[in-house]
């Protein structure tokens, strides 16, 4: 743990106000996304932001900046919402449950603005961030976006296309409310969702024993499962090759259950024969009634 850094209950949320705070920024997100090539977040732009309806907001043990959360107003031509363009937390702080804390303050924030919901887009191959956004806070991935970014040279996503999924999070849902306090399906509840669905992508061990994608098919029932990597890291050191397998795999996947209505309803680990694996949970949706069209005549 970096010097001056003090256990968590020290931790103090709010926002950032200081110059020198604003500076810190730009440290944590470099250290989070490791290397140079991290594109900075001025702090005069940061600024602007926290003073104009975005949110600066930060997470502190003594006067460190342990994480932070950066976002502004958007609007998509009927709706108002939050968007949240990065979520930082530095590598030793980052099993302490500091994004959590930090996504419940923000959403704390945006209602207070008087906003319903709040948007964002994560890579859908990093399944820690799959947990936190899907499973724990209840949002739900609505739509796939294919290297969205374009190139990107920092650690994190060297060596990939930036493919995104936008996370929509209903901030006032009953859903939503239920699983920030705590509220989620058990472990046999996952495994039976997960073992009565139907398989989008197929996967195997590979020559280091981590799965590696073999085959994408369409979903075949109701109920469908995608899986990513448990631990993509871990991909990227024994089993560089299949990133890219991974990427289109996944992609292709999540078009297949987008074209046939499938949707995201959960994200879960599942634990069975002696190893864990990270799956997306999806339900087809009916489509949604034409509010113009003519009722069927009297039989």
């Amino acid at each position: 743990m970096a010097a001056g850094a003090g256990p968590i209950e020290d931790f103090r949320l709010r926002r950032l106000d200081k110059p020198e705070e604003f500076r810190q920024v730009d440290q944590v997100h470099r250290l989070a996304w490791g290397g140079e090539e991290v594109d900075p977040i001025p702090p005069v732009l940061q600024r602007a932001v926290q003073d104009n309806g975005g949110l600066v907001l930060g997470a502190f043990a003594d006067i460190y900046l342990a994480g932070f959360a950066l976002g502004f107003l958007g609007f998509d031509g009927e709706q108002l919402y939050h968007y949240l363009h990065q979520l930082a937390v530095r590598p030793e702080y980052q099993n302490h449950r500091v994004g959590h804390r930090l996504m419940n303050y923000y959403r704390d924030e945006a209602v207070r603005l008087g906003l319903a919901e709040i948007r964002w887009v994560f890579d859908p191959l990093q399944s820690k961030n799959a947990m936190l956004f899907v499973r724990q806070l209840g949002a739900r991935p609505d739509r796939y976006h294919s290297h969205y970014y374009g190139q990107m040279g920092d650690a994190v996503n060297a060596g990939l296309e930036t493919d995104r999924v936008r996370a929509v999070w209903p901030l006032t849902n009953p859903e939503v409310v239920a699983r920030l306090a705590g509220a989620f399906p058990s472990p046999a509840e996952d495994l039976q969702r997960w073992s009565s669905s139907s398989t989008i992508l197929e996967t195997e061990p590979g020559e280091s024993g981590i799965r590696v994608p073999t085959v994408v098919a369409e979903p075949s029932t109701e109920a469908s499962h995608i899986e990513v990597p448990f631990d993509l890291d871990l991909v990227r050191t024994h089993e560089r090759a299949a990133l890219w397998r991974w990427r289109h795999a996944v992609r292709d996947a999540f078009r297949a259950a987008y074209d046939l209505g499938h949707h995201v309803e959960d994200f879960a680990v599942i634990r069975a024969e002696h190893e864990r694996r990270s799956f997306y949970l999806l339900r087809r949706r009916p489509p949604a009634p034409n509010p113009t069209s003519e009722p069927p005549p009297p039989s």
